[in-house]
């Protein structure tokens, strides 16, 4: 007899719930409080000692020259393709599965988003897609590592250096992860990472450049201090507006980098668990994760399931279910060609309004985005890895319990 489910009144599978995020700890609270004490709490003159120790402890996790600490994970994006001098009548190639801000960053600095379609078996952009994309017009390619994958960085290295575009990697999800022994935000000529509030390394609000190339390094540095010479004395200046982080959120950076390499192992080492448990559940896909991912780290673990299989319930159902079992979850980011929140036609760009009719949702065809962001992804959160092996259990029990119990579910969608 099939068990009841929590979201009908059942008994959860894990009521007691997980590790909360963020994580935190009382050397965190003292640099907190010591920061607060100092007075010293703004980002001028940049950096400050907080940002600057961060900086460098960032750079050294990701084997990059330079880290750029800013505002957030979205004028990250809109910097580097500044520093990189793309704007006015320039197209720039974004996967059409990722959240708003890759394709917002283009528009921001007078770009236009192109939106690509995504691979089937990894969710991350589609090498032959972008290729078949690129125009006259296009100067650059903002993959997206999205969960636990990365996108085929050799492919898409391949593809810029012969039409001579600029890669930006949008490694929101992906603190720590590697690429053929080389870190996600190294591979190309920026890495574009958040630190959001729930973010694997977070400062509540939050984002950081990487770079191994000198002169860009000094050019976000310079955008995001008002247009500042890096260096007292430089007459160098560029125009720049106010993107600094501030000392407070900088503090709490510094205390989740001591930590962050034993978390990030010990998620991975869950996965790996997780998909050795989950190999049999056929209703359920994982993703293909692809073999030159040669250090895992991820924001949430995306996993994808058939609507039919669970009883004709979408994602956005099967997420309220496994919440009631106790188990973290979110239906993860909407197609952008079904995203309210993409509406670059109402930015009053001459480029934007030139092209309204190309940039409509209706103008784009990603149907493997458009699938699964409507029906398909589930993105269980970072903490049910964090719960030991018993976590990993529980989270693959409530999810076949879901299945299971499908046919139940459909009392709640006929409501």
């Amino acid at each position: 007899m099939t068990e009841q489910l929590a979201i009908l009144g059942g008994t959860p599978v894990r009521p007691q719930g997980y590790p909360a995020w963020p994580d935190v700890d009382e050397a965190t609270v003292a640099r907190l409080t010591e920061t607060a004490r100092s007075g010293v709490w703004g980002g001028f003159p940049f950096p400050g000692p907080n940002t600057a120790l961060f900086a460098e402890r960032f750079a050294a996790l990701h084997d990059v020259r330079h880290a750029v600490p800013m505002a957030n994970g979205t004028v990250t994006m809109e910097v580097a393709l500044k520093a990189l001098g793309i704007g006015w009548g320039d197209e720039v190639i974004v996967p059409a599965l990722t959240f708003a801000a890759t394709a917002y960053a283009p528009l921001a600095a007078g770009a236009l988003p192109v939106l690509v379609d995504v691979s089937p078996g990894s969710l991350a952009i589609d090498p032959d897609a972008v290729e078949a994309a690129i125009t006259p017009q296009t100067k650059a390619i903002i993959p997206v590592h999205l969960g636990q994958v990365m996108a085929d960085m050799d492919r898409l290295g391949e593809i810029a250096s012969r039409h001579h575009l600029a890669i930006i990697e949008d490694c929101a999800h992906s603190h720590g992860k590697q690429w053929r022994g080389r870190s996600a935000g190294a591979v190309a000529a920026f890495g574009s990472f958040s630190h959001q509030s729930t973010k694997i390394l977070t400062s509540g609000e939050g984002g950081t450049l990487t770079t191994n190339d000198d002169r860009l390094a000094e050019l976000a540095a310079s955008i995001i201090d008002c247009g500042r010479a890096k260096d007292p004395g430089e007459e160098r200046f560029t125009f720049g507006a106010n993107y600094r982080l501030s000392e407070l959120q900088a503090a709490a950076l510094v205390g989740q980098v001591d930590k962050f390499e034993s978390q990030m192992e010990e998620r991975a080492q869950a996965a790996a668990y997780f998909e050795e448990l989950m190999a049999g559940v056929e209703e359920v896909r994982l993703l293909d994760v692809d073999e030159r991912i040669t250090r895992r780290s991820f924001y949430r673990y995306i996993v994808c399931i058939d609507p039919e299989a669970f009883g004709g319930a979408d994602n956005d159902m099967v997420c309220d279910a496994l919440d009631e079992e106790g188990i973290g979850t979110w239906v993860g980011y909407p197609s952008l060609t079904r995203d309210p929140l993409f509406q670059p036609w109402l930015s009053r760009l001459p480029a934007a309004v030139e092209h309204a009719d190309r940039l409509r949702p209706e103008a784009w065809d990603c149907p493997v985005s458009d699938r699964a962001g409507s029906s398909e992804t589930v993105y269980l959160d970072e903490n049910v890895f964090r719960a030991g092996r018993q976590g990993v259990e529980d989270a693959v029990a409530a999810i076949k319990k879901v299945r299971d119990g499908a046919r139940s579910l459909r009392s709640l969608m006929d409501r």
